[in-house]
């Protein structure tokens, strides 16, 4: 344990301090000469005995820097012990985990007190909110409500204000509502209901787990009610907002921040604002929105420094740069620390490696020169309009850089947000679009990546490499900087590229046209950092396979329509035009639907403002055409209309001829529309809609996204069952039913863990039914529930050998349509097809029998490969085969492989085991011991006709069998004997003998499951290894007769001599019963406990 020592200042202490550092004290005793003791516990050993002044000069040189002895002190605690929680709150949440059965992998966050409202009673209670669920308890005059519910099934959490429930959240599933109030703070409780059903989304998306951060700096002081979680997640929120504010990567942690103020040369003035520090950045925001905004990376420091406090400029700091520029900030509460927190960050910070020097990049280069001087020498005359426009905008620009300075140091002001919309030059679109979008801070950090990527990436060929071939072509054909290799080829690298550092979007239809415009203005370095970016943080989740991105800004636009245009959003809906367009104009940032040179402005918009400006001009553009559409009858006539109008947006300040657009070819008439200037435009956009803030919109996107991801996993549900229909005979109910037991199973292990991680276990490229994966526990905890064929103890052992017969591919996964399969046969299937099931579970792969001979199967694998080496093949060979093996395949009963005797064995056991529970259980064991007793001389004969002679000799020297000594197979013997003879006349001795006694007891005081399991024969103890050996003396029957064989039909001609079998598997068994047990479960898997529901009402109290 560490200590920080504190000096006492009290009069006449007994203790004087000599020397002090922030870690130690060297004190003196008054009156007990010049040396002293050292104040303050510490785990370290001194080898002298009195620390003197020496001692202590020792102690500093050892302990230089003591925060390593603690770090080292928590490096050796388990990492769960790094820091607890408080008493108070471990007991909360060892009462949530008694009270839902929650394991021990369920990390409560969070618990309030609150009031449920179940009908118009309201219920007063604790809500406890975990990483998985939300989770309610109350106990009240006698009555207990009890409600769990996972975050993956909320599709709406809303904060509202009624009559009925004031100070409301209510929470949606797909099948009811909750409403929870009467919280002492809403709105604490409501952002952390938001962020747990975020990361829930994250979850039903990327199948990420939610990983606790341990590197959490210690919180100074243990919190009463606030666990580490609760702190996780509270500094996550922060940094994500700090990231989004300054547009930083995704790895940047927020130190600390504080109040402060700023002065700003360009205006003379104290600007008063907050100041961020994380590790890599210096941040600065003022508290009047665009007023000042300032990043200033480590990396560009060069001093850092306190100047001299006066009664204008209290507690300054001066921090210098690399670029000669100087940031004076005052007002700081602990200038000391800040000063030194700075200092520790700049010494971890490594030199800057500015410029890539790879061929790639020099070729990039090449590529940016050449386009710039095409669109230089194709433009107009030098004394035109339009060229001395495009001069004034530059030498507008060189003016600010020189007033605010220019790089990612550069004073962002009002003033800068008006140059942007009043269009950005030529020359200097692709060096600001990078300081904007934050692109130039990761690609100074990380030097040479872009050039090693495509080394990696290049000669590869997968999906996304065929796709990107596919629509390289496609990418701004119209446009000369395309239409020839060099472009091309720049184009194939960056989304290349891009596609390896990402495989969870690899390429997406729209990155290509997005590329192609950045590499107009860029290097291709620059370009690709640009496009990580705008996939990885401007237009989060947009280029996935699901466009999840632009489908929850769909939903936010309409929104939107409805707030700012309520008469045309009616309409609209009417119509479903605005699903339709929004999703090409988000995607491409107009880039598709708009001219070049005018679509180019937005994108300058969009790297300084962000989606907020997508949306006011997309609102815009509804205002300006809103009679018109307002008049429409159906949805193409509204596209018309609004195709029109894009087409003939235009830039008349553009430097470079217009390019022809191929939208606009396609849809003009006869009577050209008029034209409308894009700046026209852009302006109107900012006086209607300007009110739109940022943070709105993200509240507005996680609604959305709750109903987006929602609605997907329905699409994709009602897809599986869609596919599965015509491959099984369970109803559309019963389908979605299993199809939402699955998934559970699948979510579970998500967040409590299994043997295979679930990122490999969720493929979202695979289709709908494939997607979804289940390891052998789970298999088994759901084929216990829902399986017809119950067999006591051995039940796992027949859902293991299922799991293998289901697991085609060996990957130790079973899919959603693999499992039907399964589970079908069982309910859905006739007799035959139900024996074929049992039977095929009692051969390999089923069964996996150490004795197998698989000289067979590698033989004919042998054959086969050398044949296709030998012979070659055209293309019209392939074809055929593989139309044979799309062909459904029809497996007959004669394709089924033999039994062999030990298999056999293994099949009876299980039969046995099946009838435990049954009404007509003592007729299917005589049965049952029928059946095996025909077989086993059927295969006896089968053994003599196949061998020969060889089997002559060997019948000649083997003991009498029942036939020899002319008993019937059910003679004078009870249902237990007649098994044991059959499985003595398999060679097998049973493991103890028959009892007088047992033979008989009275039936109806024991079931014979429960005599024969403890008398004769103990068929759930034989292992599938295990040779049974009667007395001390080894019997010759103990031996496999490895000759002996029986088939399947031989297996099913012989149950159908006995009645009760015949029934039994032609019964139609009911899987709703099942499903409404597993449903009657809460949604979590319940731990046992030894806890009577009386001391839990005790406890609740």
């Amino acid at each position: 344990m560490w200590i920080q020592p504190e000096e006492v200042l009290l009069a006449g202490a007994l203790w004087v301090s000599e020397r002090a550092n922030p870690f130690f004290i060297l004190q003196r005793r008054r009156g007990h000469g010049r040396g002293g003791g050292l104040s303050g516990e510490f785990m370290l050993k001194v080898s002298c005995t009195q620390v003197d002044t020496n001692g202590f000069e020792w102690l500093l040189k050892q302990c230089s820097s003591p925060q390593g002895i603690i770090a080292e002190e928590n490096r050796l605690k388990p990492s769960d012990e790094q820091e607890e929680d408080s008493g108070k709150f471990r007991e909360a949440e060892l009462k949530m985990r008694r009270l839902f059965g929650m394991p021990d992998e369920e990390k409560l966050v969070n618990y309030y007190s609150c009031s449920y409202w179940k009908g118009r009673v309201p219920r007063q209670g604790w809500l406890y909110l975990s990483v998985n669920h939300l989770c309610f308890y109350s106990f009240l005059l006698g009555k207990e409500v009890t409600l769990v519910v996972p975050w993956t099934e909320v599709t709406q959490l809303e904060k509202n204000a009624t009559l009925l429930f004031p100070e409301s959240v209510r929470v949606s599933t797909r099948d009811t509502e909750h409403f929870f109030s009467m919280f002492l703070n809403i709105n604490d409780t409501f952002k952390l209901m938001e962020q747990l059903a975020n990361i829930a989304m994250r979850q039903l998306l990327d199948n990420e787990a939610f990983a606790a951060d341990r590197s959490l700096p210690k919180s100074c002081k243990t919190l009463k009610n606030v666990s580490v979680l609760k702190r996780d997640l509270d500094a996550r929120a922060k940094n994500e907002r700090y990231r989004a504010m300054f547009r930083l990567t995704q790895d940047e942690r927020l130190d600390g921040h504080t109040d402060c103020t700023l002065w700003t040369p360009f205006a003379k003035m104290h600007v008063v604002g907050q100041l961020f520090i994380s590790n890599n950045y210096i941040c600065f925001n003022s508290r009047e929105e665009d007023l000042c905004q300032l990043i200033i990376p480590l990396r560009e420091v060069s001093i850092v420094e306190k100047a001299d406090s006066s009664s204008v400029l209290p507690c300054p700091v001066s921090i210098s740069t690399k670029n000669k520029m100087t940031f004076l900030f005052a007002n700081l509460k602990d200038r000391d620390f800040l000063v030194q927190r700075i200092s520790d960050f700049l010494q971890r910070t490594p030199d800057s490696l500015w410029g890539d020097t790879s061929p790639l990049s020099l070729i990039g280069q090449s590529v940016r020169q050449a386009q710039l001087r095409l669109r230089v020498s194709s433009s107009f005359d030098p004394a035109s309009v339009v060229l001395m426009k495009e001069k004034m905008k530059e030498e507008a620009w060189n003016i600010h850089f020189s007033e605010f300075g220019r790089g990612v140091c550069m004073y962002r002001t009002s003033r800068t947000r008006e140059l942007v919309l009043n269009g950005i030059p030529e020359c200097l679109r692709g060096e600001l679009w990078l300081l904007f979008s934050g692109a130039q801070n990761e690609m100074a950090s990380h030097p040479g990546y872009y050039g090693d990527l495509v080394e990696q990436a290049m000669g590869l060929c997968s999906l996304a490499t065929e796709e990107i071939e596919r629509d390289l072509h496609r990418s701004m054909p119209e446009h000369r900087a395309f239409q020839n290799e060099m472009g091309i080829a720049a184009l194939r690298r960056v989304l290349t590229a891009y596609a390896h550092r990402n495989p969870g979007i690899g390429y997406c239809q729209a990155m290509n046209i997005v590329t192609s415009v950045l590499l107009l203005y860029c290097t291709e370095e620059e370009a690709f950092w640009l496009l990580v970016a705008l996939c990885e943080r401007m237009l989060p989740d947009y280029y996935n396979t699901r466009v999840v991105g632009a489908l929850v800004d769909q939903g936010v636009f309409e929104e939107l329509t409805r707030a700012f245009l309520p008469l045309l959003y009616e309409h609209m809906q009417e119509l479903g035009v605005i699903s339709t367009i929004s999703l090409s104009w988000f995607l491409t940032l107009f880039l598709s639907v708009m001219p070049f040179d005018s679509a180019v402005l937005l994108v300058d918009c969009f790297f300084y403002e962000g989606i907020k400006v997508t949306f006011q001009v997309a609102l815009a553009v509804l205002h300006d055409n809103m009679d018109a559409l307002l008049s429409c009858s159906d949805e193409g006539e509204a596209m018309t209309i609004l195709g029109r109008y894009l087409d003939n947006v235009v830039n008349k300040q553009t430097v470079a001829p217009p390019i022809p657009h191929l939208h606009a070819l396609l849809t003009s008439g006869d009577e050209p529309p008029p034209e409308i200037d894009v700046f026209d435009l852009i302006k109107s956009s900012y006086e209607k809609f300007g009110s739109l803030r940022s943070d709105v919109i993200e509240q507005m996107r996680f609604r959305q996204r709750l109903k987006v991801i929602q609605s997907l996993e329905d699409t994709a549900k009602r897809s599986v069952v869609r596919a599965m229909m015509t491959e099984s005979a369970f109803s559309i109910e019963e389908l979605e039913d299993l199809y939402c037991l699955f998934k559970s199973k699948h979510m579970t292990s998500c967040y409590w863990g299994s043997s295979s991680s679930a990122a490999e276990r969720h493929d979202p490229s695979l289709p709908y039914l494939e997607q979804y994966r289940i390891d052998p526990v789970q298999f088994t905890q759901l084929f216990s529930a829902l399986a017809p064929w119950t067999c006591g103890g051995h039940t796992s052992m027949l859902s293991a050998r299922l799991f293998r017969l289901l697991d085609q591919n060996q990957d130790g996964l079973v899919n959603f349509k693999e499992f039907i399969t399964g589970i079908s046969g069982m309910y859905h299937g006739d007799m035959t097809e139900k024996l074929k099931l049992l039977y095929k579970l009692h051969l390999p792969p089923g069964n996996l029998s150490p004795n197998l001979d698989t000289r067979f199967s590698l033989t004919s694998s042998y054959s086969s490969e050398s044949v296709s080496v030998s012979e070659v093949k055209d293309y019209r060979y392939y074809l055929r085969m593989w139309a044979k093996e799309k062909e459904p395949k029809k497996e007959s009963i004669k394709d089924l492989p033999r039994m062999n005797q030990e298999q056999f064995i293994e099949l009876c056991k299980t039969l046995y085991n099946m009838f435990s529970e049954e009404p007509m259980e003592q007729q299917l064991y005589h049965s049952i011991a029928t059946v095996a007793s025909l077989l086993l001389r059927i295969g006896e004969v089968g053994k003599k006709f196949n061998n020969g002679s060889k089997k002559a000799e060997t019948a000649a020297q083997a003991p009498p069998s029942s036939l020899q000594r002319g008993e019937g197979p059910g003679e004078g013997l009870s249902d237990e004997s007649q098994m044991c003879r059959a499985l003595a006349d398999a060679q097998l001795e049973p493991a103890a003998a028959q009892t007088p006694d047992d033979e008989i007891k009275d039936d109806t005081s024991v079931s014979s499951y429960s005599v024969v399991s403890s008398g004769s024969l103990q068929c759930e103890d034989i292992a599938d290894d295990t040779v049974l050996i009667g007395g001390s003396e080894q019997r010759r029957g103990s031996v496999l007769d490895v000759d002996w064989s029986i088939t399947f039909e031989q297996v099913l001609a012989s149950l159908l001599t006995e009645p009760p079998l015949v029934d039994y598997f032609e019964k139609k068994r009911d899987i709703q019963s099942k499903m409404a047990a597993c449903k009657a479960q809460r949604a979590v898997e319940r731990q046992t406990s030894s806890t009577s529901d009386h001391e839990l009402t005790q406890h609740s109290t």
